[in-house]
Parts: C-alpha cells; structure tokens; sequence
C-alpha cells in the first residue's frame, strides 16, 4: 500500500531531524512550517467560475487505421455556411484570417485533414472562435482514404482545412479517391469555407505542382524548365472556384519562389497552350482570404503576390536549356498586396481586375536570370 501524503512528509521530517545539527535545528520550525503548507495547499480546491475549457483531445483509430483527434462535441451537427476559400503561405499561422474562415461556418464542426503531424490544430482553433468541435484526420494511405466513417467526418464537416506536410503525399494518397470527391462536394456543392497552407496551399488551384520527386528551387527551375522535379498537374484534384487556370505557392519570399512559379507559368503556356495563366504566391504568416465572389482581402504580415502573363508566351522554353520569357521586358504582370491585421487591400480573382491598396510591376527571365 502507498503511502498518504502526509505519512510520507513526516517520515521525511524525521529523517531530517536526526540528521541536523544543532545549529541547523533552529531552523526546524521553519521547515515544518514550510512541509505543513506544502501538503495542505495541495489538496486545497478553489471555486472556479470560469467557463470551461476545450474538452481534452481525443485519440481514435478508425477500421483501417485512420488515426483522429477530437475536441468539443462528438456529435454532429448542421449548421448554415457561407463559401469562402482560406489561402495561407505557411509558416506562423495568421490569426484573423481563421477567424474570418470560423466566422463562415455557422459554429459547426471543423475537419482537419493531413498525412503527417497530429493534433496541433484542434486546441488553437477550438479557442478562435465559436465552434462545435475540432476533428483532426491523419489519411495517409490510398487504403485510409477511402475509409467510409472518415469520409463521413469530412462530408459533415462546416470547415474544412487542409494542413501543411509535402504536398506529393496529398497528391498520391488523396487523387481520384473519396477524399478528393468529398473536399470538391463541400466547395462546390455545401458550399463551406475550405482552405489549406503550404502543402494545403499548393493543392488547392487547378493547376499544382506535385512535388512528386522532391521539391525545386527558382535557379533549378531557370536553368531548366524540365528539369525532373518540375511536375506539374491539372485539372484533376481540386475542384475550386475563381483557381481555374491557377497555381498557387507558398513561403514565397522567404524561400525566394518567383523564379519557380514563373517557370511554372511559362511550362503551362507551352506544354498546355493555356493564353491566360495565373499564379497566386503567398509569404509566410499571411493568408488571401477570398470571398464566394471573387473577392480577396490579405491578412497577415507579410505579402501576397498576383501573377498573370502579359501576353505571349515565353521565347525559349525547353528541355536542358535556360528559360527565357522577355516580352518587352514586360512578360508577367503582378500586383503584390501587404498584409494587414484585419485585412488590406482587394483583388478579383474573378476577373484579375479591379486590383486596389497594392502595387504593380513586372517580371521577366533572360537566359535563366529572372528581372
């Protein structure tokens, strides 16, 4: 039998006291003053009035193996939303632009989705803001997404977030599954908020890069527009509005990704005869948060960037050879908005007109080096 607290003090104390001597015995009462405290204040229970906090996260593993965290109500519910796409660079998560996003869903039920990580997501956004529960789903095999009580998680969903990770892993296990039939369901037909960061972000256009062989930098993706880690896809995962003939990327200055996303734009002219491309770049710790309309507003810290060619399509763009993509010097136009706390600037997507609190410039590439 263990013993009480108080037995296991006073043994303490005895042992204490034959071991003193006698000039550190004056300082006995002292001690057992401080021992005495010590055991009461421990089993000394304040009324707290507080509300309550959110419900420990739970962990449960589904029939094959679907791993999910869950805070707040385990029940269902239904509850009206509002459509609206949250786009997010990576990095520090921003604030406001996911209180934008909740305030979309009604107070229903928020689904995250990924294929690494754990529950990071379930406390922080159960504190943001009115909501009736937080469900994290780990599916990280083609098997786990097909499996039906996950797929129903994500259906019943009022918000739905994609997380960050490596997007090749959302690629191959998610593509041409009930996963992806269920996030384009919910965008294009319940009409629930939906968004995603890094990894989530690059998924989320019509056109994405894969990342299928490992990820690529600008100078690679100059020096070689074809170069293996460049691959490309389209049309074929998520179904988003105002995203058709979009790539989007993320930590893009912080990683110095207009180069790459350039590249990507020039590959799409040319191996898909697109005449209108666009691109969406997003630093860290800033989000594009866009409304059913079109409209988008840039929260955050720092900068969003909207790319459209100007025109035609690159000079040179091959295999083995340096991009060029001049055009008078002119060949992409973008209009970069800052971020602000509660939002700044304007931008439709609908249209790619009607830009408004940023600037405009633009890019070019000669032989690989990009102006």
């Amino acid at each position: 039998m263990r013993q009480s607290v108080s037995a296991f003090y006073m043994d303490c104390f005895i042992n204490f006291k034959h071991n003193l001597n006698p000039m550190k015995k004056s300082l006995l009462p002292w001690v057992c003053f401080g021992i005495l405290f010590t055991s009461c204040t421990k089993n000394f229970q304040v009324q707290d009035n507080s509300p309550a906090s959110p419900e420990s996260t739970k962990l449960s593993k589904g029939s094959s193996g679907v791993v999910s965290y869950l805070t707040g109500d385990a029940a269902d519910v239904n509850r009206t939303t509002t459509a609206g796409l949250l786009l997010m660079g990576g990095g520090t998560d921003v604030d406001n632009a996911f209180k934008w996003m909740i305030g979309k869903c009604g107070g229903g039920d928020v689904v995250i989705i990924r294929a690494t990580g754990a529950d990071g997501y379930n406390a922080y956004l159960f504190g943001l803001g009115n909501v009736n529960s937080v469900e994290t789903l780990i599916i990280d095999s083609r098997t786990k997404a097909g499996d039906a009580a996950a797929i129903a998680k994500i259906k019943g969903a009022e918000l739905l977030f994609i997380a960050g990770g490596d997007q090749w892993d959302y690629v191959n296990y998610w593509k041409d599954t009930p996963v992806e039939d269920a996030i384009n369901d919910l965008i294009n037909n319940k009409k629930i908020p939906v968004g995603g960061t890094s990894a989530g972000l690059a998924v989320m256009g019509a056109v994405y890069y894969s990342a299928q062989n490992g990820t690529v930098t600008s100078d690679k993706a100059l020096a070689d527009p074809y170069n293996k880690y460049m691959t490309l896809g389209k049309n074929d995962f998520v179904n988003a509005p105002n995203l058709e003939n979009t790539i989007t990327d993320s930590h893009y200055s912080q990683r110095s990704r207009m180069g790459r996303h350039i590249a990507f734009l020039a590959r799409m002219m040319k191996d898909w005869t697109y005449t209108n491309v666009k691109g969406i770049g997003i630093d860290e710790e800033t989000a594009v948060c866009v409304e059913a309309n079109g409209i988008a507003t840039v929260y955050g810290n720092y900068n969003a960037y909207f790319l459209r060619n100007n025109g035609a399509g690159p000079e040179k763009c091959l295999a083995r050879n340096a991009l060029t993509w001049n055009q008078g010097n002119q060949a992409v136009s973008v209009y970069t908005i800052h971020g602000g706390l509660n939002g700044n600037g304007s931008f439709n997507l609908a249209t790619w007109t009607n830009a408004s609190g940023g600037t405009s410039s633009f890019n070019y590439v000669n032989n690989g080096v990009l102006f």
